[in-house]
């Protein structure tokens, strides 16, 4: 038989997600990021769940020609634009739209020849420091824009850095309406952690949103606010099964490095997964897992296939019983991914992400 671990993917929660960003920015028109291969979840996978979308937005040119591939017909951006200039060829017979944030993107546009003009999002640098014309320059970058007659539409864009902190947004959305008062076009500001603290203000909302992980069933600002507060349903499920049952005495340990070691007679459940399946090496003993629905935890070091977990809560549990790692359990169980991100000092698109090729992966009927 195949090895006991398989993820699954639930099309009805990335619906009810998409609806809730379409809720959460009323009269704004939403891109829906699947960058990352759909933040692990699969492209092709997610695609008919999220063609409710007004535009899919990603990085790379071909997981665009996946998305045309699919039959989508309406837009599709690229988030960090050209990266060299034989890119806008791709970009014209695809119909991409792509960011600019820099002068180099802008030469390339003005040397490119193409019969259908593009439509381009003008990226601001508003604090985030990472890609962008600073406030003073964006201006002229958009003049210098306008002039070709390989641009046909412009739309303006920034990304916040602290939405989902403590410093928030002012001074950044403040530096880009300044830097843009006097300037036509479409505006996009809000990622998923605006859209849902702020995506009520029109002034942040603005024409377009871009969701992102919070399509895929995590809250951007956890543990301020968990997922199932703001509404937001799990969209993955990674689940295993145990394959082995070690009864321990006092001061037995457990595991590489012997991390854990029992204070008293236990039992731990021998799981088929590890970290070459997408499992953080490094979440620790206490890290939330549910056996049977019941919710436990691992202890000790997870291996490259397999990691332990204390049956304390759910003596009954045995060879076979079913592990989830994060996502919906047995008897309407949940463990959000969020929390199994938290245990590992990470956040929930890291392990979304790394969920291992060799993981079998499927999609349910809900």
């Amino acid at each position: 038989m195949p090895r006991p671990i398989q993820a699954t993917i639930h099309p009805g929660a990335l619906r009810a997600n998409l609806e809730r960003a379409r809720r959460a920015a009323p009269d704004a028109r939403v891109w829906a990021v699947v960058k990352a291969n759909a933040y692990g979840h699969g492209i092709e996978r997610v695609f008919d769940a999220l063609r409710g979308a007004d535009g899919f937005a990603l990085l790379d040119l071909a997981e665009a020609q996946r998305v045309r591939e699919l039959g989508w017909r309406g837009p599709i951006l690229l988030l960090e634009g050209a990266f060299e200039p034989r890119d806008l060829e791709l970009c014209s017979r695809l119909s991409l739209w792509h960011a600019v944030h820099c002068d180099a993107q802008i030469d390339w546009l003005a040397s490119h020849k193409t019969h259908a003009p593009h439509r381009v999002f003008l990226k601001m640098n508003s604090g985030m420091n990472r890609l962008g014309f600073p406030p003073e320059r964006f201006s002229a970058a958009w003049a210098r824009l306008s002039a070709l007659p390989q641009v046909d539409e412009i739309s303006l864009m920034t990304h916040f850095s602290d939405a989902d902190g403590a410093r928030g947004i002012v001074h950044q959305l403040r530096a880009f309406q300044d830097a843009t008062r006097d300037l036509p076009g479409e505006r996009s500001v809000c990622n998923s952690a605006a859209l849902l603290r702020h995506g009520l203000e029109a002034e942040v909302r603005l024409d377009w949103v871009r969701a992102g992980i919070a399509l895929y069933g995590s809250a951007p600002d956890h543990p301020e606010r968990t997922a199932q507060a703001w509404g937001l349903q799990p969209t993955m499920t990674l689940a295993a099964r145990l394959i082995a049952v070690q009864h321990l005495q006092a001061g037995d340990s457990v595991g590489y490095g012997s991390r854990f070691r029992a204070e008293g007679p236990m039992s731990v459940g021998v799981v088929a997964c590890g970290y070459a399946d997408g499992y953080p090496r490094h979440a620790p003993t206490g890290t939330p897992v549910l056996v049977d629905g019941v919710r436990t935890r691992v202890v000790g070091r997870v291996s490259m296939d397999m990691l332990t977990v204390d049956l304390t809560p759910v003596p009954s549990a045995g060879i076979g019983s079913e592990v989830t790692l994060w996502g919906r359990g047995p008897g309407g169980a949940v463990l959000p991914v969020d929390e199994v991100a938290q245990a590992a000092q990470t956040i929930a698109y890291e392990l979304l992400c790394a969920l291992a090729q060799r993981v079998p992966v499927v999609v349910s009927d809900d």
